[in-house]
């Protein structure tokens, strides 16, 4: 009989994501370094393009999504209601260029933070599954 593998490495299911990357600061530092990496890589000026001149909101937007997302608390649902990702992303052009590019941003982001590598993993997988769904372009 053949032995199956896991598909992820196993990580710790016994504390919410929110605690596994450190609370608040953890997801902060996260999103800042994710934004950050958007405006100074060159393969990522796609992405940084349709983001406007400013980051400072989206950083927001984001953390306060992934806060409760991951488990703590529901900074985004407070301000704004559901998020509705999908919905609220429409009036971007995404497409799979976009969804690669968010990804590996993010994927490098987790990968300067040190996440532990089957969190990152986890996580990367989760991000790819929404990116893909939210792109609303062919290509």
């Amino acid at each position: 009989m053949a032995t199956v593998l896991p598909i992820f490495e196993p990580f710790d299911t016994t504390r919410s994501l929110y605690d596994q990357l450190g609370q608040e600061a953890g997801v902060r530092a996260l999103v800042d370094r994710f934004y950050d990496l958007m405006d100074m890589e060159p393969d990522l000026k796609e992405l940084r393009a349709v983001h406007g001149p400013s980051l400072d909101s989206a950083r927001d937007k984001l953390f306060w999504f992934l806060c409760g997302y991951f488990g703590g608390p529901d900074h985004y649902v407070s301000r704004f209601g559901h998020p509705r990702l999908r919905a609220r992303h429409l009036p971007f052009a995404i497409d799979s260029q976009g969804r690669d590019q968010w990804v590996t941003c993010m994927g490098r982001a987790m990968q300067d933070q040190g996440l532990p590598e089957p969190l990152a993993e986890r996580l990367l997988h989760t991000f790819y599954g929404t990116a893909d769904w939210m792109r609303n372009r062919e290509g």
